[in-house]
């Protein structure tokens, strides 16, 4: 299982995450913030799980490329 979390209230819109991971990653038109899309909002706290192993690295080069390191991945 791989588990992304974005804390979405910290971003500064850079647009890195996106560069690095248009699949998992787009920036919102009515805040310009990040969005991790297909994810679940709790308190904040925007998260992804996957079977898929595969989505891993390309998360983990959005994470590297964040900024504010707002992006986390773990695998299990």
């Amino acid at each position: 299982m791989v588990i992304i979390t974005l804390q979405r209230d910290k971003c500064i819109g850079c647009n890195y995450c996106v560069e690095m991971d248009p699949v998992h990653f787009q920036m919102s038109k009515k805040d310009g913030k990040s969005v991790l899309l297909h994810s679940v909002n709790a308190k904040g706290f925007f998260t992804l799980k996957s079977p898929n192993h595969a989505i891993a690295e390309s998360c983990e080069l959005a994470a590297k490329a964040c900024p504010v390191k707002i992006i986390t991945v773990k695998e299990t």
